[in-house]
């Protein structure tokens, strides 16, 4: 059978603005690396609007990567004070990119974060009559009351549906990463046209990878039974719960080495829970890793890749972990739950340790499961291939913007 490949109007120029790229790490950042190098690669143009950290070398080494058709302007921003690892733009950093970005043609922007990236993307768009998109790409609801404990949370939960409401109102249209997380914003009462698209992954960025290098330079013995998790250091990750789960499968597997790759604002915490449970041998913290070379070594020296987040909308490293054939073991909720349907390698499991525990000791004690899994691993990463996720995207590119969009009552596009 022939395979007829989509065509696409290239040389689009293509407006990114968010409250957050690299060298800040997280989902948000990746996401749209992988979709701006993709869309550089079919010839279009993409500027994209970020915070300045701060960080000359590290930024001007990722802003140059994918060549002049990929530009990146850094506003000035100031710390957030109970948020310290981000960002917020200041006004005047807003007001001259209007004024810098309002005398610029556009075909599109794209907001990927709802603060002031959200404002300044939703104001060029009515200024100058472009679509605006915006992908909800964090469960704020389940955020929230981690980062302002000191507010009610029952409150703070109704404060976020009531502004992701708002928020999703004022755009044109919605990238939403999983059907699960379209109906939580229905939920809300969102009525704005949205389409489910996923992150995709480059799976040709991750076809490499060297385990015995990574434990190697680690001094992690070739047969000493590891595992892996990559995730921010944050609370709403569950990672204590991961540390849990390896204690507990000290006495079957007593030389079990749980690496964390990551770093982030729970990182003490997390360092002393494993101090007071005199973990410090079979837990190992080693920060965020060059997602190029080290990540793919970490990835590949695991006999599994566990992961526990609650409140995931996608979870990319999941897909990350299957195209580089490492054996899962996760829960499924939310975002995890999609990847996880119908993925031949992993072993699901409730958020009950001897549970979780137990299916891993399953995979640590079969050479021929963890086989099976990671044979299975870049077949169900396939799916979340860029290849198979762009076209989709060019189509809500191509999207006019609504009439009335963002005035509550205006009828919805189908």
């Amino acid at each position: 059978m022939t395979v007829i490949k989509p065509t696409y109007r290239a040389g689009m120029d293509i407006l990114l603005v968010s409250d957050v790229y690299f060298p800040r790490v997280n989902g948000v950042s990746t996401s749209i690396r992988v979709f701006a190098r993709n869309l550089v690669r079919l010839g279009h143009r993409v500027t994209l609007v970020a915070p300045d950290y701060g960080e000359a070398d590290a930024q001007r080494e990722r802003d140059g990567e994918f060549g002049d058709g990929f530009r990146v302007l850094r506003l000035p921003a100031r710390r957030i004070f109970f948020d310290p690892e981000d960002r917020l733009f200041t006004s005047a950093g807003l007001r001259g990119a209007f004024r810098q970005l309002a005398t610029q043609h556009w075909d599109v922007v794209h907001v990927h974060t709802p603060f002031r990236a959200h404002r300044l993307g939703v104001k060029l768009g009515r200024a100058l009559g472009m679509p605006v998109v915006e992908t909800y790409h964090t469960y704020f609801e389940e955020y929230v009351a981690h980062y302002l404990p000191w507010l009610p949370s029952p409150l703070l939960r109704l404060a976020a549906r009531a502004l992701s409401r708002k928020l999703c109102h004022e755009v044109d249209h919605l990238i939403v990463p999983t059907d699960e997380m379209t109906q939580v914003l229905r939920g809300y009462g969102v009525h704005t046209p949205s389409t489910v698209l996923p992150t995709g992954v480059d799976l040709d960025e991750f076809a490499g990878g060297d385990g015995a290098r990574f434990r190697a330079a680690h001094g992690i013995p070739p047969g000493q039974p590891m595992l892996v998790t990559v995730s921010r250091l944050a609370v709403e990750k569950n990672i204590p719960f991961l540390i849990d789960v390896a204690q507990r499968l000290l006495d079957r597997f007593p030389t079990l080495l749980l690496v964390i790759a990551g770093e982030g604002p729970d990182a003490a915490r997390l360092r002393a829970k494993v101090a007071q449970a005199g973990l410090q041998a079979n837990v190992r913290f080693v920060g965020n890793l060059d997602r190029r070379t080290a990540l793919l070594d970490c990835y590949r020296a695991a006999d599994a890749f566990v992961f526990a987040s609650p409140t995931e909308t996608q979870g990319l490293v999941l897909i990350e972990a299957m195209a580089l054939g490492v054996p899962i073991v996760s829960t499924a909720v939310m975002g995890t739950a999609t990847v996880l349907r119908g993925a031949h390698s992993a072993l699901v499991s409730t958020e009950e340790v001897d549970a979780f525990a137990a299916r891993v000791a399953r995979v640590l004690d079969s050479p021929a499961l963890r086989a099976t899994l990671a044979a299975a691993g870049p077949r169900d990463a396939a799916a979340w291939g860029m290849d198979a996720l762009l076209p989709r995207l060019m189509e809500v590119y191509a999207l006019p913007a609504r009439s009335g969009a963002g005035l509550p009552g205006v009828a919805s596009r189908a």
